[in-house]
């Protein structure tokens, strides 16, 4: 394993780690920037405002894109281990 064949494996892994955390993460941001909105507009500082709808909605993505998400792990493990059989 040279330090190109390295830099590949890492890059494939980073790549894999945003697609699969994206929705959740862009979700999460989508869902603090309501909230942000709501209580600025209300003036209402619930403290479990923030954490509640939050919890709920990310939990819901997962459940939605787990899917997608074990599909790109999926990938990725069968690069690595064609990779590691190959002998890099």
């Amino acid at each position: 394993m040279n330090q190109a064949d390295a830099l590949d494996l890492l890059r494939a892994a980073v790549w894999v780690v945003l697609t699969a955390a994206g929705p959740a993460v862009i979700a999460a941001m989508v869902v603090g920037v309501v909230i942000a909105l709501f209580q600025a507009l209300t003036q209402v500082q619930e403290v479990t405002l923030t954490f509640v709808p939050k919890i709920v909605i990310i939990l819901l993505v997962i459940i939605v894109t787990a899917p997608f998400m074990g599909g790109e792990i999926q990938k990725f493990a069968e690069m690595v281990y064609a990779r590691i059989e190959r002998g890099f």
